[in-house]
C-alpha cells in the first residue's frame, strides 16, 4: 500500500514539474533623458542712472539757520573743553563751557577778494562774538565785539591743531558799545587793503591792513569766552558784495 501511495505522489510531482512555465526575465527599461527645456533669454534695456546735479552754494547769501549747514566747518583754539554748536529756534547756539576758549565756524564753499559780512548775535554772560574774512592757510582777519564795551581787529594765524597766534591790529572802545551787553549787529567789509567796521549798521572805522598780506579768503564767525563759560546765539549771517 505504501509503495502504491509513494508512486502516486511521484507521478503527481512529475506532472507538476512538466507543466511549470518559467517566468521570463523582465526587459530592461531604457530611461530616456527628458527633453531639454528651452531657456528663455530676457534682454533688458539698460536704464541710465540719474545724474545727480549738485546745487552750487550761492556766493552771496543770508544764512538764517533753518536749512542745510553742511557748508560750514568749525574748529576751536585753546580751551579745556570742546564748544558745542546746535540749531535752536532758527538760531545757531554756541555753548562754550571752559574759559579762554575760541570757537570758529568757516563757510567752506566760496572764497572772496572783496566781501562784506554782517551778523546779528547776542551772548551771555560775558565774552565776545564777531565775524571773519580773508580766511586761508596764511591766516584771517576777525572783528570782535566784547562784553567789556570794546571792539578789536585781530590777525589770526593757525600754528597747530587747536593753537593759534593773534596779532592785535587795533583795540578800542566805542560809544555804540555798552559794558555788560553783548547783543549787536556787527559788520565787516574787506575791500582790497582796507577793513571797514560797522556796529548796528553804522560805520565806525576804516583800517588799512596792506602790511598784513591777506588779499582774499573765506568768511566765518567766531565766539569766545573770557574768565567764565558763555553762550552765544547767532540769529543770521549775511554775505554780500
Amino acid at each position: 500500500m505504501k509503495k502504491l501511495l509513494i508512486g502516486w505522489l511521484i507521478l503527481i510531482t512529475a506532472c507538476q514539474s512538466a507543466s511549470s512555465t518559467p517566468i521570463p526575465e523582465s526587459p530592461t527599461a531604457t530611461i530616456q533623458p527628458p527633453p531639454e527645456t528651452a531657456t528663455a533669454t530676457t534682454t533688458r534695456s539698460a536704464t541710465p542712472s540719474p545724474t545727480l546735479t549738485l546745487t552750487p552754494v550761492p556766493k552771496y547769501f543770508t544764512e538764517e539757520f533753518n536749512s542745510d549747514m553742511s557748508a560750514w566747518v568749525s574748529f576751536q583754539t585753546a580751551g579745556e573743553t570742546t564748544p558745542t554748536a546746535t540749531i535752536e529756534n532758527d538760531m545757531l547756539r554756541v555753548d562754550i563751557s571752559s574759559r579762554d576758549t575760541w570757537y570758529y565756524a568757516i563757510h567752506n564753499s566760496n572764497e572772496y577778494k572783496n566781501v562784506s559780512i554782517s551778523a546779528k548775535f547776542n551772548g551771555a554772560p560775558s565774552g565776545s562774538a564777531g565775524v571773519i574774512c580773508n580766511y586761508s592757510e596764511s591766516g584771517w582777519y576777525e572783528f570782535n565785539l566784547a562784553s567789556d564795551g570794546t571792539y578789536s581787529i585781530l590777525l589770526g594765524q593757525s600754528l597747530a591743531d587747536g593753537i593759534a597766534k593773534y596779532i592785535p591790529i587795533t583795540t578800542d572802545a566805542a560809544s555804540y558799545l555798552q559794558a555788560g551787553n553783548l547783543s549787536y549787529e556787527i559788520g565787516l567789509a574787506c575791500q582790497e587793503n582796507f577793513l571797514l567796521l560797522y556796529i548796528n549798521g553804522t560805520l565806525i572805522r576804516n583800517i588799512d591792513v596792506s602790511n598784513y598780506g591777506l588779499p582774499d579768503g573765506k568768511i566765518g564767525i567766531t565766539a569766545s569766552s573770557f574768565t567764565e563759560p558763555m553762550t552765544a546765539y547767532f540769529e543770521w549771517i549775511k554775505v554780500s558784495e
